[in-house]
């Protein structure tokens, strides 16, 4: 029998001599003297004394001893004797020895023994594990567990935890239509508590990319989820679609290319040595950035890497391709135009003080926002900064580009509107129905503008007099949680990726068919 099993047996006869008295008899009810509080498991690795089990435990093998005079003597000679017998021998010993204990010495060796054995498993998990195994219990038996302690509290509330018991009971829906301020519009469920990161949409179909691992595929007409796209390793950051061609980018380091259809992963496109963080489709290609500090050209259709662009001194954030010029901005604060045949960067564009966050690319103009509030205004021919654009108090997340005309997204809450010829700024949207949080995506198309934020709405302005029209979507939970990551807009569909970081709103896509034309009019 080896050290724990000699332990053990200790540790049992002790409890057993405490929970009844001298003469074996059980103490009555509620009267024993040792209360037993722990889980017995066994550590992986195997201690040969006491002393190695309380450094295997984290204590110091040097416990304090008890100090109620100096050791009798004979006291080294016993227990070199006890050391030099065998195990069987030291067994019978101890159990003779126990016997001779008063209750009181008994409850000593038990103070010192019990607690090496009393190990919280639970907290000793990772995570996942832990909730893993909080899924074999009953909710009943969930809300005991809350009270154990708090981390077991933490882990016993995990939304992701209560949203499986729902389903095992048939209490969600999948999916469904409902109304939002007047919009009928349908809600399209998974992805479970994660975060969407992407989103895209082509006629029909909706692919909404997680930090889940996935991606899934969409039927904007049904609301059903008509596959998921599995594969990679590590969160979904980045996605782009034409047609039925979906291309990813992933932690995992890869991008992959999907048809949209079958839900094949048609290629796996390897070479990045860390995050694939943003990628620009034109055509047949792709361009992507990475936090390794490089961008690769790929050809979608053969999974090839063409080019490698190298210069950045950190992490590439954005990227924009027009078929002729690669345009990225870094964690560096530059923005770089290159040449992706030759390989070689035309120009950095250098002046703004903190990351570079996103970027607008027409072929004549570049635009960038940044961390330092400011948006500049590039001739991408010469290198020239054309206009710089003050006026936001924070980061500029996101930017649409068409005909000359900048909306800009901010964390300060608003939407600003900007000629970029003059580098005028022609509208701030906000007053009283402005947003209360940061503006995470936004959207603009024949004379309107679609803004949504950390606040849970999605906000529809006038391009041209700035004013706001109508809050199109307010989720239940906003201002408390309820937030909407992303959109994506067409003349007459709108989808949006919404959730919460608090379990306050489930995650999901809102799908809204309407008429933009015939929306103003009903405002006008």
């Amino acid at each position: 029998m080896g050290f724990y099993g000699t332990l053990k047996l200790i540790f049992y006869k002790m409890k057993r001599k405490l929970d009844h008295g001298p003469d074996g008899r059980p103490f009555p009810s509620g009267k024993k003297h040792c209360k037993g509080n722990g889980y017995l498991s066994l550590v992986q690795a195997t201690p040969t004394t006491f002393g190695d089990l309380r450094l295997a435990n984290g204590h110091s093998a040097q416990r304090r001893r008890v100090t109620s005079g100096p050791p009798p003597s004979g006291l080294q000679d016993w227990l070199h004797t006890f050391q030099m017998w065998s195990g069987p021998e030291r067994l019978l010993a101890l159990d003779e020895l126990i016997d001779r204990c008063e209750t009181s010495q008994v409850k000593h060796m038990m103070q010192v023994i019990e607690p090496q054995f009393q190990r919280d498993f639970i907290s000793l998990l990772p995570k996942e594990l832990a909730l893993y195994v909080l899924t074999f219990l009953a909710p009943r038996d969930l809300l005991q567990a809350a009270q154990t302690c708090r981390n077991w509290r933490t882990l016993a509330e995990d939304n992701l935890l209560w949203r499986e018991k729902c389903r095992e009971e048939d209490q969600l829906e999948e999916g469904g239509h409902t109304g939002t301020h007047g919009n009928a519009h349908t809600v399209l469920k998974g992805h479970d508590d994660h975060v969407i990161t992407c989103l895209q949409f082509s006629g029909d179909l909706i692919v909404s990319g997680s930090d889940d691992n996935t991606l899934k595929v969409w039927s904007a007409i049904t609301g059903k989820c008509l596959r998921t796209l599995t594969g990679h390793s590590g969160g979904v950051w980045c996605s782009q679609m034409a047609a039925t061609t979906v291309i990813s980018g992933s932690t995992d380091r890869t991008l992959r290319v999907w048809d949209a259809e079958s839900g094949e992963c048609v290629h796996t496109l390897y070479g990045h040595t860390s995050t694939v963080r943003c990628m620009h489709l034109n055509g047949n290609r792709v361009v992507s950035g990475s936090r390794d500090t490089t961008l690769r050209v790929w050809d979608v259709s053969t999974g090839r890497c063409e080019h490698v662009l190298t210069g950045h001194l950190a992490a590439v954030r954005c990227v924009q391709y027009d078929g002729r010029r690669v345009v990225s901005g870094g964690y560096d604060y530059m923005v770089k135009v290159w040449d992706p045949e030759t390989e070689v960067c035309l120009h950095t564009l250098q002046g703004h003080t903190n990351r570079v966050y996103s970027l607008q690319f027409d072929g004549v103009f570049v635009v960038s926002g940044s961390l330092d509030t400011s948006i500049k205004v590039w001739d991408p021919e010469t290198g020239g900064c054309v206009h710089t654009l003050t006026g936001h108090q924070s980061l500029t997340s996101g930017m649409e580009l068409r005909d000359n005309i900048l909306v800009s997204g901010n964390a300060d809450s608003t939407v600003r509107v900007w000629d970029i010829r003059t580098g005028q700024c022609l509208h701030t949207l906000q007053g009283p129905n402005k947003h209360q949080s940061a503006v995470t995506c936004l959207q603009f198309c024949r004379g309107l503008v679609l803004s949504s934020s950390d606040d849970g709405t999605v906000k529809l302005w006038d391009l041209r007099t700035g004013a706001w029209l109508r809050d199109v979507v307010a989720l239940q939970s906003r201002g408390s949680g309820g937030v909407v990551w992303r959109i994506r807009a067409s003349d007459t569909r709108l989808v949006c990726a919404a959730g919460s970081r608090n379990g306050t709103e489930e995650t999901k896509l809102l799908v809204l068919d309407f008429d933009l034309d015939e929306k103003k009019k009903e405002t006008d």
